[in-house]
């Protein structure tokens, strides 16, 4: 029996996956920034975040590369093969690498100057479970693990 799915329905799936792959890799990222980052990766790469300095670039800008070219790879790849699957995951980890440098990059850590200035309580929580996240972790230890979700226990009082 051969399915035919209609352009419609590929839009939907794509979206599907786009989005559950957005998702997904904020669990990613969380168990690599507990287990990696914060385990063997720490002397090598995440270390220097944790130190405040007036360099441009950090050795921990090594993970978002990786994940850049994960995503250019599948984007390139499904793009070559059709627009297959391969397309939307990667458009799903870009779009998560977008939201993970605008909120930690951008508005937490002020890699890019701008006068912004937090309004929704999402924002005010995510950014405040990071604040927490840089007094409270160390090399093997740590809270606030994720990067564009935070639980509502961090919510600034």
């Amino acid at each position: 029996m051969n399915i035919t799915i209609g352009p419609n329905m590929m839009i939907f799936i794509y979206v599907a996956v786009i989005i559950l792959v957005f998702f997904f890799m904020e669990f990613v990222a969380w168990f690599l920034h507990k287990y990696v980052m914060h385990g063997f990766g720490w002397f090598l790469l995440h270390e220097d975040h944790h130190r405040y300095t007036n360099n441009r670039f950090e050795k921990n800008d090594a993970f978002g590369v990786v994940f850049s070219i994960v995503s250019f790879l599948l984007i390139f790849t499904g793009r070559l093969d059709g627009y297959d699957i391969k397309f939307a995951i990667g458009l799903g980890i870009m779009f998560y690498g977008i939201a993970y440098f605008l909120v930690h990059d951008v508005f937490f850590h002020r890699r890019i100057k701008l006068k912004y200035k937090p309004k929704s309580k999402y924002m005010k929580r995510v950014l405040h479970a990071h604040t927490i996240h840089h007094q409270k972790s160390t090399a093997y230890d740590g809270v606030c693990f994720g990067f564009v979700l935070a639980s509502k226990k961090f919510e600034p009082i």
